[in-house]
């Protein structure tokens, strides 16, 4: 029986650290300014900005940031592949280069302060609200059949409501109320 040689053991010895050392190491690291803002990767939490997290697939993730006092913020973030990671390539950059590869992406989003609207402004407002609607447009009126109390009942005819298939009124004129019990 006949022995291995020497030669034959290094050379699978070399191969096999060769083979058992190149690797891409990917990884993603989020900022935000203002930082401590909390970071929904793909729905997952991950962490306060500015964080770290490895990934393994290039293409679109969703990053949403949250921090109160702010705007959320969600981005679709494209990953684009590097050259070494084109099909083919990938191999070779994965299994037998026998270095290490490392792909860091670093992304910073600013947030946005949210608008703080006064009190006397929001009241305001309101009050403008609450006075259109107890005093809507002659137009709208007009559409809904109601009559306008400020203009004179010779003058305007409210529109005729719109005949069912059987020719009678959808609505009945005089409205009868629910039996009591």
């Amino acid at each position: 029986m006949k022995q291995p040689s020497r030669l034959a053991l290094l050379s699978l010895a070399v191969g096999a650290v060769i083979l058992g050392t190149g690797c891409v190491e990917r990884r993603m690291t989020i900022r935000s300014v203002p930082a401590n803002a909390l970071v929904i990767l793909d729905g997952q939490e991950i962490g306060h900005t500015p964080c770290s997290i490895p990934f393994d697939y290039y293409g679109t993730r969703q990053v949403k940031l949250v921090k109160d006092g702010y705007e959320t913020r969600t981005i679709n973030q494209t990953i684009a592949s590097p050259w070494y990671e084109w099909p083919g390539l990938d191999f070779v950059s994965e299994v037998i280069i026998p270095w290490r590869i490392r792909d860091d992406r670093n992304y910073v989003y600013d947030m946005e302060p949210i608008m703080q609207v006064p009190n006397e402004q929001l009241l305001q407002r309101a009050e403008q609200l609450r006075q259109d609607g107890r005093n809507p447009p002659e137009e709208v009126l007009r559409r809904a059949g109601v009559p306008n109390p400020g203009a004179s009942s010779s003058s305007e005819k409210p529109i005729e409501s719109e005949k069912n298939d059987g020719g009678e009124s959808p609505v009945p004129e005089e409205a009868t109320p629910p039996p009591s019990t």
